[in-house]
């Protein structure tokens, strides 16, 4: 290989991940759903001609991980030598290498003077994709096909000619169809992004150039991680933790246990301990776990590492066939968030103990995602709209967690209360943080969030897709669990009806929701808390005057 000096590979190290980051900054900017303009809800990448990871965008770890075996399986399906400029290729199905039906990989190969240089990929979840509830996340869902329309890799478009027919075929299967295609759209703009600026280094160094640029940085990558695992002590280390229910036997908690064994320069993630695959969503393809790997090994290496594939490389995964992380198909998926931010935390929380200055305690590794759907008054025109809502983050040696935060290859944002009264006949009542949610410690955890919405007309179709009701987020070297989650709906007539962590329901004029996430474990006993700390959080309403007596022993005296 070609010696390339050091200040050049930086400079286009750092242009790869400027055009990702451009890709992103499109893909964001000209999506028309609430839930990528506001909820962050996408994500892009660079690949080499191989199907490497080569740039990614600071983004959603779950479709940057995803997109890997997506474009595997593209170039499976369509073999690169028979591409051509203009080629946009798309694909959403779980069991070729997708996540669930809601989130689309949209890819087109960059080719210039007749080669390929490389490919450029963005993944949108999509507000509706179809299927027997709105928003396309029915949690009471038994197989695939409920949930939505399935896309195999499929070409779009060849030579920049859109296939009308099957343009036509997915408006067809949406319940807003302008919205969804627009975000499509959103996804081309980007790779197209992609495609220019990538354009503009070959045409300035060369395609020869350029790839001798991506295998030194590909290797550059793998040796710093390796090195970084090398200073982890060898071992086995485990962890339990357990997901509420599967939506469909709600009173039975479902086991993840990850098994990491450190060995060198590699980690071996087992899950052969996890339950077996379940009735209801909460299956989760092997693509999540691949993705929950690569964030939990960035997590406890150098952040200084340049992100590419190059990191992946020392990474083995076994997931056992039939089990919640390898099912068999149809099994329903549509729930797998839930599932690979409990893989992504078990991971961190085995190891832990082989790094314990690195990794905090559990966070409440909840992101609440539910789904509005009915009709609009004037006109009868259909909406779908959504929401995600984050728990609090674990509580550190040195630090307390952050509150109402998104964790564990999740990286959403939660959407603006204007965001959603402008697309629904919904108000948005309460927004605040969770009083005493955080788990009590010498640091504490992260505070949940409070949401309050009122219906103003009906019927509302509602899926809610919640987590930590009945399994607490655990505290870390003698430190607290966090608060579980509790969501609730108060009818117009009075009744109250507690939901069980999961549910699909029809909401009418006046009807209210309220939710409260959890909150994220403590660090260190309680009694350690330095009485400042303690103060600081009843000035700022974080923590109760009653709480802070039972947990800290909290007088009030000088």
């Amino acid at each position: 290989m070609t010696a390339i000096d050091p200040i050049t590979l930086e400079v286009l190290r750092h242009k790869f991940e400027g055009i990702a980051e451009e890709m992103e900054t499109t893909l964001l900017r000209s999506s028309f759903s609430p839930i990528v303009k506001e909820g962050m809800d996408a994500s892009a990448s660079l690949f080499t001609p191989e199907g490497v990871t080569l740039a990614q965008a600071c983004a959603i770890p779950i479709h940057l991980g995803t997109l890997i075996p997506c474009l595997a399986t593209m170039m499976e399906t369509f073999p690169p030598s028979g591409m051509q400029p203009g080629d946009i290729y798309m694909m959403n199905d779980p069991y070729c290498g997708g996540t669930h039906l809601p989130d689309i990989a949209v890819i087109m190969p960059v080719i210039i003077a007749g080669q390929l240089v490389a490919f450029s990929a963005a993944m949108t979840h999509h507000q509706d994709i179809g299927g027997m509830s709105a928003g396309s996340v029915p949690t009471n869902a038994t197989e695939v096909f409920q949930e939505g329309l399935r896309i195999p890799p499929v070409r779009w478009a060849r030579g920049g000619e859109f296939d009308t027919t099957l343009t036509a075929l997915l408006r067809q299967n949406v319940r807003i169809p302008d919205t969804f295609i627009g975000d499509l759209n959103a996804q081309v703009a980007a790779c197209k992004v992609g495609i220019r600026r990538l354009g503009d280094l070959v045409e300035r160094h060369g395609a020869e150039f350029l790839a001798q640029v991506c295998e030194h940085l590909l290797d550059r990558s793998e040796a710093m991680t390796r090195a970084a695992l090398k200073e982890i002590p060898d071992g086995s280390y485990s962890y339990v933790d357990y997901l509420d229910n599967d939506g469909i036997a709600l009173d039975q908690r479902i086991r993840i246990e990850v098994n990491a064994t450190i060995a060198g320069d590699s980690v071996h993630f087992d899950l052969s301990g996890t339950s077996s695959q379940v009735a209801g969503p909460m299956n989760c393809v092997p693509s999540g776990s691949l993705a929950a790997a690569c964030f939990a090994l960035r997590a406890i290496t150098d952040p200084s590492i340049p992100g590419n594939g190059g990191c992946f490389r020392p990474i083995r995964l076994t997931l056992p066939e039939g089990s919640l992380v390898n099912p068999h198909e149809p099994a329903p998926v549509n729930a797998r968030t839930a599932t690979i931010k409990r893989i992504t935390g078990c991971m961190l929380g085995a190891l832990a103990q082989a790094v314990p200055d690195r990794v905090p305690a559990s966070p409440a590794g909840e992101l609440l995602v539910m789904a509005f759907g009915g009709r609009l008054e004037d006109g009868g025109k259909a909406f779908v709209t959504g929401e995600l809502i984050a728990g609090g983050s674990g509580a550190g040696a040195g630090h307390d967690g952050i509150d109402g935060i998104e964790t564990d290859a999740t990286n959403c944002m939660n959407l603006p209360a204007e965001a959603m009264e402008m697309e629904a006949p919904i108000r948005v009542h309460r927004v605040s943080l969770r009083p005493d949610s955080g788990g009590a410690g010498q640091y504490r955890g992260g505070l949940g969030v409070i949401k309050e919405f009122e219906f103003l007309h009906g019927p509302v179709s509602l899926s809610h897709r919640g987590e930590r009701h009945f399994a607490a987020a655990a505290g870390l070297a003698g430190g607290e669990p966090g608060a579980l989650a509790r969501s609730l709906i108060v009818r117009a007539d009075g009744r109250h009806e507690e939901i069980p962590s999961k549910v699909v329901s029809q909401l009418a004029a006046g009807d209210r929701l309220r939710v409260e996430t959890a909150g994220g474990g403590g660090f260190g006993a309680a009694a350690e808390r330095h009485r400042t700390a303690i103060e600081t959080d009843l000035a700022d309403g974080k923590v109760s005057r009653e709480a802070a007596r039972k947990c800290y022993g909290w007088t009030g005296e000088s």
